[in-house]
């Protein structure tokens, strides 16, 4: 996922000056003939403040004489986007996440909160970063609770948290994760049968058909909690009883719990408005993506001057060569059984701290239609704690269609529903099997109202074009998710999907914001499709954002 967050400068005030004499300029952009009309539901989802990138961009495009295109890019900054929260202190979390959910509801709006925090993030990639440990990111979801209180949010739970679990990092294709990565973990590997229980079914962990974590996943939790916790106190008493940064000699493989670092908690901070039955912290310590770590080393997170989360999933952190990332060993079975384990106990807490908000959805990571089988993103799902949660969110950050993401959903969606009245998810259809045949076996085995259903959200940001497709051997890695040149915007979010199973179709990554520096197997530092240094991850990228207004599905 790769995108930085945006915070209000000076712009909104001055982009709609520029958009007075840019009224008629857009009509260059108008719906084509013939063209349906974009969805309209725009009134009830949230529009962040722009930040300087895009303003700049519009004031030099002005003074070239290019109205079409300033307005064009105004009307794309104009449309509701999710606003992304990660790599701030809980404090600071907290007072950013009270500010835009209070000017949404002042609006009357929903906002879209995109949590990007876990630890180990993005396998150490372009978007690497997240909290230090489990207990640092508890202390974080507590105050983005907080910061919620009463209010109303759809939150974007960790993308790519559970499409890439610690155990894909190091793996060939894993940070890759289009359509490379059709097998589970260790899948036929000599310790397969021992090394894939991370990700395998296990009936005995859904009991009944109840799809909830049972209890020999909740035992193995709180051994590795009580294990971290004894690892982060006596480190504590090491280091004086005083906060330190995570040491760089740290190996995040060998000494994975030294992650979590023993902090004294926060001091809570209960808002004026928020209601009596705001769920209260739970006294754990293993959360989920993060506290467990990657197989790469992590990259100590860049301070944001602007105070915006450095991402919207990217793939490779930008200070560490795309070959070291590349050539980094893969966890070991049991390591990655530990590391998988303790993300999916973060995500479980966050889901359990979140969810039960009155105003509050949120959807777990479900990846996307080219990169996992239906049946190991349920087993994941599932293990994170989705049956807790509202839904998934498919597609975030990439290119797959409408279409394809619909489906998907709707597959994703009926296998949850079948496991839970006692099926094994190996019997689910997947997006590879014939579209008649998969038909055919949902009709027999699902016959569960929507309603009854888990739900889905989209990304459309990006997939007016649907994916890139590169000339076979153009490049020794096309890293086809990374800045695709000749993308377009695609549908305008809403909540009036006409799916009953779809809660909405929404931007969640901030179009115009760069995927980070592409080497597509190169040393660098041009990125050979465009012949330029790409922005680093969630940097504007003024190119790209030409071409998504410029291509957009349906037009601007």
């Amino acid at each position: 996922m790769r995108r930085r967050r945006t915070i209000p400068t000076k712009p909104m005030a001055i982009l709609a000056a520029i958009a007075l004499p840019l009224s008629t300029a857009a009509a260059g952009y108008a719906v084509a003939p013939g063209e349906p009309a974009p969805a309209r539901a725009l009134h009830r989802l949230y529009t962040p403040p722009a930040g300087t990138g895009p303003f700049h961009q519009m004031t030099r495009l002005v003074r070239h004489g290019d109205r079409s295109a300033a307005a064009a890019l105004l009307e794309m900054v104009r449309t509701p986007h999710a606003v992304w929260f990660g790599d701030d202190s809980p404090e600071e979390v907290e007072q950013l996440v009270r500010e835009t959910t209070r000017r949404a509801v002042r609006r009357g709006h929903v906002p879209v909160l995109a949590l990007y925090n876990t630890p180990g993030r993005d396998c150490g990639s372009y978007s690497a970063g997240g909290a230090q440990g489990t207990a640092e990111y508890r202390r974080w979801i507590d105050a983005v609770a907080r910061g919620i209180g009463h209010r109303r949010a759809m939150i974007i739970l960790e993308p790519d948290s559970l499409a890439l679990l610690p155990s894909d990092c190091g793996r060939a294709g894993a940070t890759v994760g289009r359509g490379e990565d059709f097998a589970d973990e260790f899948e036929g590997g000599p310790d397969a049968e021992d090394a894939s229980e991370g990700d395998a079914f296990d009936s005995r962990l859904f009991g009944a058909g109840a799809g909830v974590l049972g209890g020999e996943l909740a035992r193995a939790e709180a051994q590795a909690e009580a294990q971290a916790e004894a690892q982060a106190q006596e480190q504590m008493a090491r280091r004086g009883a005083h906060r330190a940064a995570a040491p760089a000699d740290i190996d995040p493989v060998k000494d994975l719990p030294e992650e979590e670092h023993a902090d004294t908690p926060d001091e809570v901070h209960v808002e004026p408005d928020a209601p009596a039955n705001t769920p209260t912290e739970r006294p754990t310590d293993n959360l989920t993506e993060k506290p467990i770590g990657n197989a790469i080393d992590e990259p100590e997170a860049v301070s944001n001057p602007t105070n915006t989360p450095t991402n919207t999933p990217t793939n490779t952190p930008t200070d560490i060569p795309l070959d070291t990332i590349r050539k980094a060993p893969a966890l070991t079975p049991t390591e990655a059984r530990s590391r998988n384990a303790a993300r999916y106990a973060e995500l479980n807490y966050a889901v359990d701290k979140l969810e039960p908000l009155p105003g509050s959805k949120v959807y777990l990571d479900g990846g996307h239609t080219d990169w996992h089988p239906v049946s190991s993103i349920v087993r994941r799902l599932l293990h994170a704690g989705v049956d807790n949660a509202t839904g998934f969110a498919l597609n975030v950050s990439h290119y797959q269609t409408d279409e394809d993401n619909a489906w998907y959903g709707r597959l994703i969606s009926s296998c949850l529903a079948y496991v839970a009245d006692g099926g094994n998810p190996a019997e689910c259809p997947d997006q590879r099997w014939p579209r008649l045949r998969a038909e055919r076996w949902l009709e027999i085995n699902v016959l569960n109202e929507p309603e009854e259903m888990k739900h889905f959200v989209t990304d459309t940001s990006r997939n007016g074009r649907g994916p890139w497709l590169p000339r076979a051997g153009s490049h020794a890695d096309p890293q086809s998710w990374c800045n695709p040149p000749g993308r377009g915007l695609g549908m305008r979010p809403t909540t009036k999907t006409g799916d009953p199973l779809q809660d909405a179709a929404l931007w969640v990554k901030t179009p115009g914001e760069s995927d980070g520096q592409c080497l597509r197997g190169t040393e660098g530092p041009h990125d050979p499709e465009r012949g330029m240094v790409d922005p680093e991850a969630g940097e504007w990228f003024p190119e790209q954002a030409l071409e998504l207004v410029r291509n957009a599905q349906p037009s601007l």
